[in-house]
This record gives C-alpha cells, structure tokens and sequence, in this order.
C-alpha cells in the first residue's frame, strides 16, 4: 500500500475493519497534524492501511497520506517503515534517485486508537496497472528501457548507498511518477483543493459505509456484464473488438515504493521475502539472500513488462508443491542449477536429491529465453537475443554472479543510441566483468 493515484485491488477494504485497533475512518475535509493536512479522496488501501490524496496547506501542494490500522502490530510495521524511509529520504535531498520520498510522518488520534501516519510524495498508477491498462500486451522495448533505467537507478541507490534491500520488489510495488489518466492528476487536471469538510458530511462514519456499499454494487454490476459477455462467447455470438490503447504520451518515469518488509542487508528480520513469482531460488532453498535477489525480482519485472505476461507462474499438483515447480520452471528456462547451490540451502533436501536433481519432478522440457521470446511472444531475432543477454546474467542461480544494479546501468541493451564502437567498448566491459565474477 503506498502512495499512487490508485493503489490497492479492485475490492474495497472490509467495513467491519473500522474498529478498535482497525483503520481510521477518514471523510473528505478532515484535516490532519494540526490542520496541515486536508483529505481530498481516497487512493487505495492495504491490510494495513488506507492512503488518501492530502492537500498540504503549508507548501500548497498535494500529497498521499497513509494512515495506519492503530493496533500494535501495525504501529510496529509503520515504525519500522517510517526508519527505513527516514534513511532513504535522508540519504537524498536532491530528490533524483527514483525511490518514494517520505516528507513527514506524526500520530493521529480516532475513535478506533492512536494511528501513525505517514506523509509521502504523491505519485501516479502502479506498474501493474500500467500491464493491464495495456491489456497484458508486450510493451514497446524502448519504454521498457526507460522504466528499467529508473528502477535501476532507485535500486543501486538502495543497494551500493544504503546496504538496503527492498525485498519485495514486483510491478505493484512501482509507480509511475504520473497517472496514466491525467484527469487523475490534481495539479494537472486543475483541482481545486477542499479546505473545510462539505456540508451534510456524517461524523460516525456513515460515509465510509454508504461508499462501500455503492462500489459494491458497481462492482456487483461489473461482474454481471462480464458473466453475459463469457456467455455471449461461448454461444459464438459476435463480440465488440476492445478499443487499442496507446501509451504514447505517457511518462514511464517511475519510482521505486513500499518499504513496509525492507530490511538492512546486515540486519534481516525474515527467512522468506518476496511476492512467489519474483522469488530468487536461495530464497526458495534457504541459502540465505543478498541484495542480489533484488535483482532477481527486477529482471522477472522487465520480462513481464515486455511480454505482458509474468515469467515464472508456479502451480503445485499432485506430488509436488509450488516450490518444486518454481524451481523446476527456472531450471526449464535456465538450464540445471550446478549441484553445489542446490544442495546448499536448509531447505534443499526437500527438493533435491544428491546429484542435485529434482526428487518429484523428473522430466524437464527444456526452452531457452531467447527462444521463448521468439517463439511465443514473437520477437524479432536480434530483439530476442540483445534482451536476452541483457536478463540472463540477472537469472543466475548463483546470487554472488548476478551483476549489481550499478553494472545493469552499463549494459549495452539499456544504451542503444551509443555508438557502434562505444557499445563494443560497454560489450567487452559486460565480458570483462562476467569474467571478474567467475
């Protein structure tokens, strides 16, 4: 749950969360910290909280306030967010390093408990949303660049500046720096900031009931239109072509956000991190991680960005679980992983036997990326095979050969427009550091 212009699912936050230790019920007009802040309208939600677009009246600007549940397992979750951004936002008074920017954080007292907030810079739609907007459709390579460039860039400075891994890097968990829609955007669209709650507003939060109860029934709608259409399809009725969508004039510019499970490299609080799909395999296996499986995590976004479609989708079955196909579909497109890190992690035994083989998943069909990028998503050969050689460094399974975020900076595939000679200089730069890792 962080600061974007429409963060959380489709579905709304449980009205029976509105309770002790629960979310605050915010209306539009309550003012925060002293009357700094004003609420405008909601962003989105999490299980931990609600974020809402906030007019700051002491800069004049817009922000997103997140406003955590008050019982103390969450108040300890936001401390511990609130350090981490604390660092961040310290460690970069420039503003130009592509991660979330905390600009201030103070308590709140409501009927349902004391709740910390959290004051963050207001930022467009996630990544995720920006797949779907595009209708899980292979991006333009070129504007997957520009994304990666800046989530590179937000990543280094974690890693190499702050010895700080993010842990739970995934499209959700990226934001554009604008929305997509642009009626979206306050500054951009001309709203004009409510400073004094409307008149006829409910104080016993009425209309946090009345507005759940109304996207409910949207939702209810939605979902009703969507049954006719499947049934439509299935009778081999005619359906209306959906419209293309363009992404052009939309700024790809992004940052890096959600820092609610970051930790310190030198100071982990958790065995198991990250989202399942953009899980590195010594995660998996419990050999420990590194600020590498950040870098795991960002190349499985890139793939998805481009293809529109998520890299590895682990599903378990009869005999084996998720993790045993997570490892299985890595190795399909990677090649075996070498005995050694195999069978190096305290899991590995539930996995492997003692040649390093899969115990319940014994035939593998083997499909290489570049090979998949042609053949199923249709790429031309040269695309397939420059990005290719741009993520297969970032997918080894041994986290200490996987280059930083700083060397992914100097990768030739991020640096098309250099000259023919200056990019055989970046490719013999790639070799040379490849060979140093070896």
């Amino acid at each position: 749950m962080s600061c974007s212009s429409s963060s959380g699912s489709e579905e709304e936050e449980e009205y029976d969360s509105y309770r002790k230790g629960g979310y605050h019920a915010v209306r539009v007009g309550d003012s925060f910290n002293g009357g700094r802040y004003i609420a405008q309208r909601k962003l989105g939600w999490g299980q931990f909280s609600t974020v809402w677009l906030a007019y700051d009246t002491r800069t004049s600007s817009f922000v997103a306030l997140k406003i955590q549940k008050s019982a103390p397992q969450f108040a300890q979750a936001a401390l511990h967010e609130i350090e981490v951004l604390s660092a961040i936002a310290d460690g970069e008074p420039t503003h130009s390093k592509y991660v979330v920017r905390l600009i201030d954080n103070f308590k709140h007292t409501g009927p349902n408990g004391q709740h910390l907030c959290m004051v963050l810079e207001f930022l467009g739609d996630s990544l995720l949303r920006l797949i779907r907007y595009n209708r899980h459709k292979g991006m333009d390579l070129n504007k997957v660049r520009e994304i990666c460039k800046c989530v590179l860039m937000g990543l280094d400075y974690l890693h190499r500046e702050l010895n700080i891994i993010h842990t739970d890097l995934k499209p959700e968990n990226i934001l554009l720096v604008s929305p997509i829609d642009p009626s979206k955007d306050p500054v951009k669209s001309g709203f004009t900031p409510i400073l004094e709650k409307p008149e006829g507003g409910n104080h016993n939060g009425g209309g946090v009931s009345m507005s759940l109860i109304e996207k409910k029934l949207k939702r209810r709608a939605k979902m009703a239109v969507a049954r006719i259409s499947e049934r439509r399809t299935s009778m081999g009725m005619p359906q209306n072509p959906k419209p293309q969508r363009s992404l052009e004039g939309i700024d790809m510019k992004c940052k890096v956000v959600d820092f609610g499970n970051a930790c310190w490299a030198d100071r982990q609080f958790m065995e198991e991190i990250q989202t399942r799909q953009y899980r590195a395999p010594e995660v998996i296996i419990r050999s420990g991680y590194t600020a590498s499986a950040d870098m795991w995590s960002f190349a499985c976004t890139a793939f998805e960005l481009a293809t529109g479609d998520m890299l590895f989708t682990p599903k378990g079955a009869q005999g084996f679980t998720d993790d045993e196909d997570h490892l299985a579909l890595m190795m399909e497109l990677l090649g075996k992983m070498p005995k050694k890190i195999a069978n190096g992690g305290a899991r590995s035994k539930d996995f492997f036997d003692r040649y390093g083989d899969l115990k319940r998943i014994r035939r593998l069909k083997y499909w290489s990326l570049d090979r998949l990028l042609v053949d199923k998503y249709k790429f031309a050969e040269e695309d397939a095979r420059d990005f290719a050689d741009f993520l297969c460094p970032i997918f080894d399974f041994a986290p200490e050969k996987r280059p930083t975020a700083q060397q992914c900076l100097q990768h030739p595939w991020l640096n098309p427009n250099l000259t023919s000679n200056e990019n055989t200089n970046d490719k013999k730069l790639a070799v040379g550091i490849k060979n140093l890792q070896i």
